[in-house]
């Protein structure tokens, strides 16, 4: 089992920049492939960016320039940098992490993650 606990969110202005954190437990982390979903109001969950076990990254085409995924394996956390962010990012943010299959593994679509945290709000106001 893992546990997974996010941190981080709150209310921004338009064009404001944001840092996620998520603190894993309850296995190694260094063996997980990390994710952020995102899902906001009356739409379905959606995959934002994910990070494999030796650092490599994958974003939503939406997301890429502004959104940064990192991780820190010594202390078992992943991180989402968030800048210039708009309105329609306003969603509830999810850590979720999934046993890696490769170290270079990645996981782009959020149904195939078996982890997830409780979700930390973002309300981007225009």
């Amino acid at each position: 089992q893992v546990q997974l606990v996010e941190s981080g969110g709150g209310l921004v202005q338009a064009g404001g920049s944001l840092r996620l954190s998520c603190a894993a437990s309850g296995r190694t982390f260094s063996t997980l492939v990390m994710g952020w979903c995102r899902q906001a109001p009356g739409k379905e969950r959606e995959f934002v960016a994910t990070i494999s076990q030796i650092g490599g990254s994958y974003y939503a085409d939406s997301m890429k320039g502004r959104f940064t995924i990192s991780r820190n394996n010594a202390k078992n956390s992943v991180y989402l940098q968030m800048n210039s962010l708009k309105p329609e990012d306003t969603a509830v943010y999810y850590c979720a992490a999934e046993p890696a299959r490769t170290p270079y593994g990645l996981v782009t679509v959020a149904d195939e993650y078996d982890y997830w945290g409780q979700g930390t709000e973002v309300t981007v106001s225009s």
